[in-house]
């Protein structure tokens, strides 16, 4: 009955808790060698593996933690987090040394739990119930249970209207994730039939063509040939291709730097377009990059320049959508089905609360080992390392249910009334979606929720239709899909050749 969350947890596990370090995998620092200027000093991030939950006794001996035993000492059942650390001096490598980095809470029948593999004799003799499902945490000897969060699936063009100055508006957008990192890309025709595009960092709108320009597509063929080749949209694009200031890549670039630092020097407002373009436009198309590649790097340009024609490619999709309602090819795209929607479990959770604690922990090994250096000591991992930095950061959110982002009510006490409310409350669902507001369709039965949400378990009142809970043979798949992989595969079936240059 809990198997979502034990699936979702042990996917955490064994592979994305090592996908977030490969993410950070360097600390830079700002140290210089004393008598050597400008050689670097930097920490490379290896390895990790979570350990079995131990307790240190107060005589200073270790033993194995059972959940029993957290319960009635109070105790949180966590287990050490080992991470592979390697200090560069310039040329001068330290060996690698595995370091404790912090404790993180382990979910109770997951891999890493010591109940894991038991027989139902086992799991008596150690004080648990044999059909305790698990799925929830001992945090401070209370047990809590991380929530269901119900949001709109990212990387996905959605259609809509809305209404401005009683004007329709046609609008396509997409929620564009990448590495935690969330950003709402939006276009919208205005009154005029002209295409403007927004997203983070970028106060107003941009026009279309300008940005298009600026993201490497020269000529108006290029441009068209993105969006459509229907002769329909084509009438729409000729409006927008007559309204564009911009002729080439560098007035497209500085259009987009004069948006972002107006009254800067034209050498900034360059740069500032470049990064914010970079990073902040269609973010979930960065992984085009090769992992880990910087500007000194051979072919780096190429690769930069190839990656801003696929984030136009996009930009053009959502052109086309928007175009598509304006004519009646489509319809809007219904929030409420299911297959607009994405579940994030305890492991998706729990990588988003892992994320910011490394983020914040490689900050205080590097101001650790900078001290270190401004006070002439030699420098060593083993001192720069705090392990309580990581731990407070991870175990805080679950002990009070205040999430990063500022979502509340992520974890909370398991409900142990009987053993239904406990399956039950395994299995709920939230949506994000505020309390005091009407939002009746987001709280209707949808056709889509057959099989997968229960139609009767839903409490009264404000929460009706907002707290659901999982119907019982309901089955979560994983959606684990390395794109990169995808699309190698479908150029080598011959994509490339089908559709010429529009890859």
């Amino acid at each position: 009955m809990a198997r979502h969350q034990l699936d979702s947890y042990n996917n955490f596990l064994f592979r994305n808790l090592q996908k977030v370090v490969n993410e950070q995998r360097v600390i830079e620092t700002d140290i210089e060698i004393r008598g050597k200027s400008n050689i670097p000093v930097w920490v490379e991030l290896g390895k990790i593996e979570v350990r079995k939950p131990l307790v240190r006794e107060a005589d200073g001996s270790q033993g194995d933690l059972f959940p029993s035993e957290a319960r009635l000492r109070n105790l949180t059942y966590a287990a050490p987090i080992q991470l592979e650390l390697t200090l560069v001096q310039g040329e001068d490598r330290q060996e690698p040394i595995m370091t404790t980095i912090g404790q993180l809470p382990i979910m109770i029948g997951s891999s890493s739990c010591n109940l894991f593999g038991m027989s139902d004799e086992e799991r008596v003799t150690h004080g648990e119930d044999p059909y305790d499902p698990g799925g929830f945490f001992i945090v401070n000897g209370t047990e809590r249970v991380l929530m269901t969060l119900e949001d709109l699936a990212s990387n996905k063009i959605m259609t809509e209207f809305t209404e401005r100055y009683s004007e329709r508006i046609y609008v396509a957008k997409v929620f564009s994730q990448y590495r935690g990192y969330r950003a709402l890309v939006v276009v919208e025709r205005n009154r005029k039939n002209l295409l403007e595009v927004s997203f983070p960092s970028v106060a107003g709108h941009l026009k279309f063509v300008d940005l298009m320009r600026a993201l490497g597509m020269v000529s108006d063929h290029e441009v068209v040939n993105a969006v459509s080749t229907d002769e329909d949209i084509l009438t729409f694009m000729m409006q927008n291709l007559e309204e564009s200031e911009c002729d080439s890549v560098e007035s497209g670039v500085m259009y987009v730097g004069k948006k972002l630092a107006p009254n800067q020097t034209r050498d900034y407002q360059r740069k500032r377009a470049e990064f914010v373009l970079d990073n902040y436009l269609l973010p979930h198309l960065n992984y085009l990059m090769p992992f880990g590649m910087k500007e000194e790097d051979e072919g780096y340009r190429e690769t930069v320049e190839s990656v801003r024609l696929a984030k136009g490619h996009f930009l053009g999709r959502m052109a086309e959508a928007c175009f598509d309602l304006v004519l009646n090819k489509r319809r809007i795209d219904d929030k409420d089905h299911y297959s607009n929607k994405r579940l994030k479990l305890a492991g998706d959770l729990m990588e988003d609360l892992f994320r910011i604690s490394l983020n914040r922990l490689t900050r205080d090994i590097k101001y650790q080992l900078e001290r270190a250096s401004m006070r002439h000591r030699d420098l060593s991992i083993g001192t720069a390392v705090r392990a309580d930095v990581l731990t407070e950061r991870l175990l805080h959110p679950l002990a009070t249910g205040n999430w990063v982002g500022g979502r509340t009510g992520v974890s909370q006490l398991l409900d142990r009334v009987d053993h239904m409310s406990v399956l039950s409350h395994l299995r709920r669902v939230i949506s994000p979606l505020s309390r005091s507001q009407p939002h009746f369709e987001a709280r209707d039965l949808h056709p889509t929720q057959w099989g997968r949400i229960c139609p009767s378990e839903t409490p009264e009142g404000p929460n009706c239709g907002l707290v659901k809970n999982f119907a019982q043979m309901v089955e979560v798949s994983k959606g684990v899909v390395d794109e990169a992989e995808v699309i190698r595969t479908l150029y080598g079936l011959g994509v490339d050749q089908i559709k010429g240059d529009a890859r």
